[in-house]
């Protein structure tokens, strides 16, 4: 026994537990995000909503740790072969390493498929399976496209557009459409090409691939943010052979992005001539219009049809006057004295004599008064205009010449205004 502990060989380092903790969890961070492929055995869900299951092969295993807010869009089944994409992570309270997943996807045909149908059931439940399809726009404002980096979808698209209307506005965004992050991805360019008002249809494209490269068309996430885009969506995945799972949620499914070129953008020549047969068209109607309204306007002859309203005005002032003139105080004393000559003179002359001449003096004044020159001598006017007699304010509008005639004569005057 010795009373001083030996130094450690030189080729040892002495650390702390912490440190070495440390050290491990340093090491464990520059691996990096990593993708692996294994067996789910042994999955629980803990009290957090945070998931946990051993990934296995033949020869070797790891716990892997689901975040709460990842369990949504992970499919774990136990026995159930999976891609599990993450980072790992030294938990220094327990004294594990453990892979924080970022995605847990199924591998192979028939996890790929069972995976699928599980989502499509829960769409369903939503709703979302049936919704009510927003229209294509005819005329789009600008067409959003999403897509992958890969040159062959963009020139696809374009090569459609050359032919059917050149320089047509189309806004690209181009991002990862398959493998890890491709869930994130497409939900984030979704998102970004709807907010932008100038989008009025969105494309979401992507070339042919396997079951797996296509894997993330299918996913629930990518299918409830296409539901939840406020513009329309056209689903263009793969080869006409290939039914992702937002084929089924989409506003319009086409087999290939050609396809959806051709179906979102118009025609610039058919267009032209539509236009060219609505000009045609609207000439056409204006034109009838215009003669139908120049030949009522011709049957309508203002001067003729003011002559007839002075006409009918003086006829009805000429019968006026005749009623005057019944009235006339030499009509009158011609009258009294036809009377007077049928009278019986019989009696004592002047008697007879002095009561005639009374009685024709009181029809002299009555005629008199009667007379139109002496309703003038009053002060009153006779008004005409350019209809008559002017009997009512609403006769006559600014503007409009008048002829008074008042005792002494005529005169000319024009209407102003109605008080």
């Amino acid at each position: 026994m010795t009373l001083f502990e030996e130094p450690p060989p030189a080729d040892v380092r002495r650390v702390s537990l912490v440190r070495l903790s440390a050290l491990i969890a340093q090491a464990a961070a520059g691996v990096g995000r990593v993708a692996v492929e294994g067996e789910i055995h042994r999955p629980q869900r803990g009290k957090t909503g945070r998931l946990w299951f051993t990934l296995r092969d033949r020869a070797a295993q790891v716990n892997v740790s689901v975040p709460a807010s990842r369990v949504a869009r992970s499919r774990v089944v136990a026995g159930e072969r999976v891609s599990v994409v993450g980072r790992l992570e030294w938990v220094n309270e327990w004294g594990q390493l453990q892979l924080v997943a970022d995605e847990v996807t199924p591998v192979g045909e028939g996890a790929i498929a069972a995976a699928i149908a599980e989502a499509r059931r829960r769409l369903a439940a939503d709703g979302l399976l049936d919704r009510v399809r927003r229209p294509i726009p005819r005329l789009p404002n600008v067409v959003g496209v999403v897509c992958g980096h890969e040159a062959a979808v963009r020139a696809d698209i374009e090569s459609v557009v050359a032919v059917k209307f050149p320089g047509y506005p189309l806004r690209f965004w181009e991002t990862a459409v398959s493998g890890p992050g491709a869930v994130d991805h497409l939900v984030a360019a979704l998102a970004e090409l709807d907010a932008d008002p100038a989008v009025e249809v969105i494309i979401l494209a992507r070339g042919g691939g396997d079951a797996t490269q296509l894997l993330a068309f299918s996913d629930e996430a990518v299918c409830r943010a296409v539901c939840a885009s406020s513009t329309p969506v056209v689903a263009a995945i793969g080869h006409e052979g290939d039914r992702p799972l937002v084929d089924e949620v989409a506003d319009l499914r086409c087999g290939t992005p050609s396809l959806a070129a051709g179906a979102v953008i118009p025609e610039r020549e058919a267009l032209v001539a539509e236009l060219e047969a609505l000009r045609s068209a609207v000439g056409t109607v204006v034109k009838r219009r215009l003669e139908l309204a120049t030949s009522e306007l011709a049957a309508l002859d203002r001067s003729s049809a003011a002559r007839r309203g002075l006409d009918v005005a003086g006829a009805g002032l000429t019968r006026a006057r005749d009623r005057l003139a019944l009235l006339h105080p030499a009509r009158e004393l011609a009258r009294a004295e036809a009377r007077l000559a049928r009278m019986d003179l019989s009696g004592p002359p002047a008697s007879r004599l002095a009561a005639a001449h009374a009685r024709l003096s009181s029809l002299r004044l009555q005629a008199e008064a009667l007379s139109p020159a002496r309703v003038l001598d009053r002060g009153y006017a006779v008004v005409r205009g350019p209809l008559g007699v002017v009997r009512d304010p609403a006769a006559v509008k600014p503007g409009d010449g008048l002829d008074i005639q008042v005792a002494g004569g005529r005169v000319a005057a024009e209407v102003t205004g109605h008080g």
